[in-house]
């Protein structure tokens, strides 16, 4: 019952870290008149200081001093600062420059960027179903770039930054809350000082627009770090299968609100290369969903002969020790041999 309580709850909490995240561009144009950069800076100050909070809630410290004595971690830490930046500037700047459904197309084709670095970086090998996904993304990728006129950078970048992130953090090997400190603490004073300077051109819009308004600024820490527990407290709690599927929910959110809200325009050759893009995910999803049963039915074959075997051990044993009294017992039945 506690397993599948918790397994509700990991659900729940998925939904949760990645509806926020689908529903995000909701949020970004509410900033205006601020620019992409500043709601960027403010992003990085803000969410600083409520992770800081939170890890002081928490009593969540032990971690520091290790990091601060590993050059390696700390360089890791800061590329991941460095590409996490890109990623959110962009994504902020191009919903606020409508165009939210090329954001969206970024995050629906990650999971390709992500499986191709595996190739070509950490030499992984790819399954037949796995290869075809990649050759399905790159056709939709040229679909889109002949369509647009140009490749679809927008997506692109975002797609690449994100997977190069998610590449980093998987060698960093640290907690989600713990991983958000320290890059937010490698961009706080860069972030803080671009601040203090648009302050003192007259730029800054925070403090300018009236309190309302300030205050959203300041809440985009907490737009930053509450999806991101969420996810760490999903991820502890259902199978990385379902997290594997619930990722495709943000892009889907993103992509409805870019039609249905943002109203963007979606010609023949966008829904032609957005239709090859949700193939390869089909695709790759059939394909993970395959190989967790098998593997799940190698595991429960191993259990099954591994019980067999110690049943089998134990039978023996019961055996040999049934056998062993009686043999004991033959010299003193017969005394004068």
């Amino acid at each position: 019952m506690k397993t599948e309580s918790e397994g509700r709850a990991g659900l729940l909490y998925g939904i949760g870290a990645y509806g926020m995240w689908g529903l995000v561009p909701l949020f970004w144009p509410l900033l205006k008149p601020a620019g992409a950069v500043e709601i960027l800076a403010h992003r990085m100050v803000w969410s600083l200081v409520f992770v800081g909070l939170a890890l002081l809630a928490l009593r969540r410290w032990s971690w520091i001093p290790d990091l601060m004595r590993s050059p390696r971690k700390l360089a890791l830490i800061t590329v991941a600062a460095a590409v996490i930046s890109v990623n959110w500037g962009l994504y902020i700047w191009s919903v606020n420059a409508g165009k939210v459904v090329e954001a969206s197309l970024g995050y629906f084709i990650n999971p390709l960027v992500t499986i191709a670095l595996g190739v070509l970086v950490l030499k992984e090998r790819l399954r037949p179903a796995q290869w075809a996904a990649v050759g399905v993304g790159f056709a939709a990728v040229l679909v889109l770039a002949i369509g647009y006129g140009q490749p679809p950078w927008i997506s692109l970048t975002l797609a690449f930054s994100f997977a190069i992130y998610g590449l980093v953090k998987k060698k960093l090997n640290l907690g989600g809350l713990e991983s958000l400190a320290a890059e937010t603490a490698v961009l706080f004073l860069p972030a803080l000082g671009y601040l203090i300077w648009l302050g003192a051109q007259g730029d800054l819009a925070f403090g300018s627009e009236g309190a309302g308004h300030a205050a959203l600024l300041a809440s985009t820490g907490i737009v930053t770090a509450v999806p991101l527990v969420c996810f760490g407290a999903a991820a502890i709690r259902v199978p990385l299968s379902t997290l594997g599927l619930l990722q495709y929910l943000a892009p889907t959110f993103q992509f409805l609100l870019g039609v249905l809200y943002f109203h963007e325009a979606m010609p023949p050759e966008r829904w032609a290369g957005f239709s090859l893009v949700w193939l390869a995910l089909t695709l790759l999803t059939w394909d993970a969903l395959r190989t967790a049963r098998r593997s799940r039915a190698a595991m429960a074959e191993a259990v099954a002969d591994a019980v067999a075997s110690v049943e089998a051990a134990a039978s023996a044993s019961a055996s040999a020790s049934a056998e062993a009294p009686a043999s004991a017992e033959a010299p003193a039945a017969h005394p004068g041999r």
